[in-house]
């Protein structure tokens, strides 16, 4: 799994003959904060220990969720955001947004062979694309000291607050794009399983 999410090809040996195929694809996955399913719940309380919390999350190795962008924890919503009649953003609009996103992100990469979206930069189109200001480059780096995030973490990091910048059709990376993409990166946080940060 880990090759074919960094690497966009799946590679198969065989004692004769070796092969390629691409792979390039969107991994959207979810689980379980612990096993009973109410660990950070905001009404019902968790009855794991810490243990058996720290022994659910091991099964995900940690090479794995470097390579995932978005870390979400999704909390329950309450009745009466479920029966509001406010209407929320439509589809229509924010189908508009993405759109101008990637037709900017191709603009961005036509002279750049076999890139067509930010998820494709290498370290070097980082540097020249998506390197944030002053005052994003110093969260970046509180977040990954405090947090002991890897380096392929800052990449991903760097990825998403590119394209929360595009989303907001705004030609640099500024220190709020910064936050929200470390904001996303919830399974890096340490007080996912108790610990303070």
């Amino acid at each position: 799994m880990r090759q074919p999410l960094e690497d966009r090809i799946i590679s198969i040996s065989r004692a004769k003959y070796s092969t390629e195929y691409p792979a390039s694809f969107m991994l959207v996955a979810s689980m379980n904060p612990c096993p009973c399913g109410y660990y950070g719940h905001p009404k019902k309380k968790c009855v794991c220990n810490e243990y058996q919390r720290t022994h659910y999350m091991s099964k995900i190795s940690g090479p794995l969720l470097d390579r995932i962008d978005l870390q979400i924890e999704v909390q329950p919503v309450d009745f009466d955001q479920m029966s509001s009649k406010a209407p929320g953003e439509p589809s229509a609009a924010i189908r508009q947004r993405v759109i101008a996103a990637r037709m900017l992100q191709e603009r961005r990469f036509k002279d750049e062979p076999g890139i067509h979206c930010n998820a494709q930069m290498t370290p070097s189109l980082l540097h020249k694309y998506a390197e944030p200001n002053a005052a994003g480059l110093e969260k970046l780096r509180d977040a990954m000291e405090r947090m002991n995030m890897s380096a392929r973490a800052y990449d991903r990091i760097l990825k998403v607050a590119r394209t929360i910048a595009d989303l907001e059709a705004c030609a640099d990376v500024l220190d709020h794009h910064i936050m929200e993409a470390i904001a996303y990166r919830n399974l890096d946080r340490p007080t996912y399983l108790g610990s303070n940060f």
